[in-house]
């Protein structure tokens, strides 16, 4: 609860007319005083009381890409039996504030607003709560109250259409590793029947010794595996433009562009932010251990000031192998790591790196790797189907 400027000055008033009226036996003074204070004291009361307002939003849509146009749909219905006169209320979206006429809305009656959504950057935008503010007649005291959740708005990275997909690893038991496009079907092991089970897969010769019927599981050793290692450190993006760091926007948009055409070619990826924070962490078997999935957690994603998340991530990544292919994005700034990825070609066949607004470009051959330099997204979409090491 606050009280307005008029009500801070007849509460002064008041405490004036009260004091020089006790003091100088001016019962009118007092008097006035005194009503001055019933006031106020009204003013609290009625702002104090609560309307029953019902608050419902839906987002169309919740997720989008950057620029794509989104918008939120408010409704506001009056679910006590007076009229809630006097009220002002006004709708969080980002950074701005929306006005929803609610000044005169009777029992049982609702309205409506629809307002666009800022989807110019990435990122998750709040949405809500509403924020209704109560005031009493003579505008002494005004109450604001949230009504309602917030909502998340999630402005994914743009992404840009990939063409080239990596080939597996087919590691054969003499060491050779080969190229398979789309993986082969190796026996893994044998188990029990059960009822649904192909009669084709049945393992005859071990049914028969053991007196069960045993079919044959199969595994696919060489489906490509994808692994995107995000670089999101705050000193691998040195640059801003307007506060914000648009070679980080732009690792974020070929993540997003990678992750889709791994997901549209049916080939399993794994999304890992340098510094991730509890939330964002995943587990051995490249699951998320929240809900959010990869376009979501690119979304959400910032700079961190942990200098050493590199090396960390690479550590993981060099026990856990969690893939055959390794992507790396990072900024001008995250050159000096590409040793520690480097040293990861003996555990992934395929590293390639990708390096978003250097002013220069990277020496050839630098820590062995192939590297592409892109100025944002869609140069590093064309370079990326150019790169044959495939």
């Amino acid at each position: 609860m606050g009280i307005t400027a008029r009500g801070v000055g007849l509460l002064v008033a008041a405490v004036v007319l009260l004091g020089v009226g006790f003091r100088f036996a001016y019962p009118e003074l007092t008097l006035l005083g005194a009503a001055a204070v019933a006031a106020v004291g009204y003013a609290a009361l009625v702002a104090a009381w609560r309307p029953r307002l019902t608050v419902t939003r839906r987002a169309d849509p919740d997720r989008v890409a950057r620029g794509e146009p989104a918008s939120m749909t408010l409704t506001v219905r009056n679910t006590g039996r007076l009229r809630s006169a006097n009220l002002l209320a006004e709708d969080r979206c980002g950074e701005r504030t929306v006005p929803v006429p609610v000044l005169r809305l009777r029992p049982g009656r609702d309205t409506e607003v629809r307002y666009d959504v800022p989807t110019d950057r990435r990122g998750v935008v709040p949405v809500g709560p509403l924020r209704v503010t109560r005031r009493d007649p003579l505008g002494l005291v005004a109450l604001a109250r949230p009504y309602g959740a917030a909502v998340p708005v999630w402005v994914h990275p743009r992404i840009h259409p990939l063409t080239a997909v990596p080939r597996g690893a087919g590691r054969s038991l003499d060491g050779r590793v080969d190229g398979v496009p789309h993986g082969s079907i190796t026996f893994d092991s044998l188990r029990e029947y059960v009822v649904g089970d192909e009669l084709r897969r049945v393992h005859w010769r071990t049914s028969a010794r053991v007196g069960e019927l045993m079919v044959r599981e199969n595994v696919d050793t060489s489906l490509p595996r994808l692994v995107v290692l995000l670089d999101n450190r705050a000193a691998a993006h040195p640059q801003r433009v307007g506060g914000v760091a648009e070679s980080f926007e732009s690792a974020c948009e070929a993540a997003a562009s990678i992750v889709t055409a791994a997901h549209r070619a049916d080939l399993p990826v794994l999304l890992l932010l340098a510094a991730a924070k509890p939330a964002e962490a995943t587990g051995p078997d490249g699951e998320a251990d929240g809900p959010l999935g990869p376009l979501d957690r690119l979304a959400a994603a910032d700079l961190s000031a942990d200098g050493d998340a590199v090396r960390a991530a690479t550590t993981r990544l060099r026990q856990d192998r969690l893939g055959d292919t390794l992507i790396f994005l990072t900024g001008p700034g995250g050159r000096d790591e590409l040793g520690h990825v480097g040293a990861l070609r003996g555990a992934y066949p395929s590293v390639v790196v990708g390096v978003f607004g250097a002013a220069e470009p990277t020496p050839p051959g630098a820590a062995g790797l192939v590297v592409v330099d892109a100025a944002d997204g869609a140069q590093f979409a064309a370079e990326w189907d150019g790169v044959r090491r495939w």
